[in-house]
């Protein structure tokens, strides 16, 4: 083994384990969701003092449990949803994983009743869907209610390797239409795919529904320098809002003061004293 290969393989591991623990990470948090909307149906159907809360279920539930980042009740409906679309993840479950949960025997009846019909229409293999796309992908494609349509999109996505922008992009832009529409479907896939936005194993992890999952504060996590450059581009924009005639001249520029040399954030210009900077 050379220097080079060393470096390489380094590299390559680092990929590797990079990738696992980010699906890891997506997996978990995918499953605890359609969980969450599993059981909420279940109680709705099933439960023993479900009459007490009626339409206030969510309400309660929310309040119950605020402790838990990111389960407020918008997102319990939308837990709600992504079981219903979506009832064939349970063939990724076992049973034990069921039981170690929930003790309650209708568990299985929902369980089995939603079985035969997936099987029926599932059209991307269950582990795909849950390897491959991440929960804020998914999120966006239980937007799409008609089948056809949002399993095209899953397709895509995940032959494309889409990041989630490219895939709000590609549906914000009537991509599944198009495709419809033209005569040449295939090329316009192959345009498509070329120009698409990829995703990478850290864009599931810096998610934000990743950090609440986690039990993180998205401010935990910020590099400073990222932290620098959000402030300066928001004092900026305050400075350019503040009147007429500003005009940036530099960012992060060096100017020597005595025999020093220091770093200026931001220059500006004006108008009104053109030969004058503020710093």
């Amino acid at each position: 083994m050379n220097f080079e290969r060393l470096v390489k393989t380094i590299s390559n591991t680092h990929g590797h384990f990079q990738q696992q623990a980010a699906k890891a990470v997506n997996v978990s948090l995918t499953l605890r969701n359609w969980l969450i909307g599993f059981y909420i149906v279940e109680f709705e159907l099933h439960g023993e003092d479900r009459s007490v809360y009626g339409d206030k279920l969510f309400d309660e539930l929310a309040k119950r449990l605020k402790s838990i980042k990111g389960v407020d009740r918008r997102s319990l409906y939308r837990f709600k949803d992504f079981y219903l679309l979506y009832p064939q993840i349970s063939n990724y479950i076992t049973d034990n994983q069921f039981a170690l949960f929930s003790s309650s025997s209708s568990t299985y009846q929902i369980m089995g009743s939603a079985t035969p019909q997936s099987q029926n229409k599932a059209q991307v293999p269950v582990e795909k869907l849950i390897t491959c796309l991440s929960y804020t992908h998914i999120e966006q494609l239980l937007q799409i209610k008609d089948l056809l349509k949002r399993t095209f999109y899953e397709i895509a996505c995940i032959k494309g390797t889409w990041s989630v922008k490219e895939l709000k992009r590609q549906i914000n832009s009537l991509y599944y239409e198009r495709s419809g529409l033209s005569v040449k479907p295939e090329m316009l896939s192959e345009i498509s795919q070329q120009k698409a936005e990829k995703t990478n194993p850290s864009d599931i992890v810096k998610s934000v529904y990743a950090f609440e999952f986690l039990g993180l504060k998205v401010k935990d996590t910020v590099e400073e320098s990222d932290l620098e450059t959000a402030l300066l581009d928001h004092l900026q924009d305050f400075m350019m809002e503040m009147g007429h005639g500003f005009c940036l001249e530099a960012r992060q520029k060096k100017i020597l003061i005595g025999e020093m040399e220091q770093l200026v954030n931001l220059e500006f210009l004006s108008s009104l004293r053109p030969r004058t900077p503020i710093l």
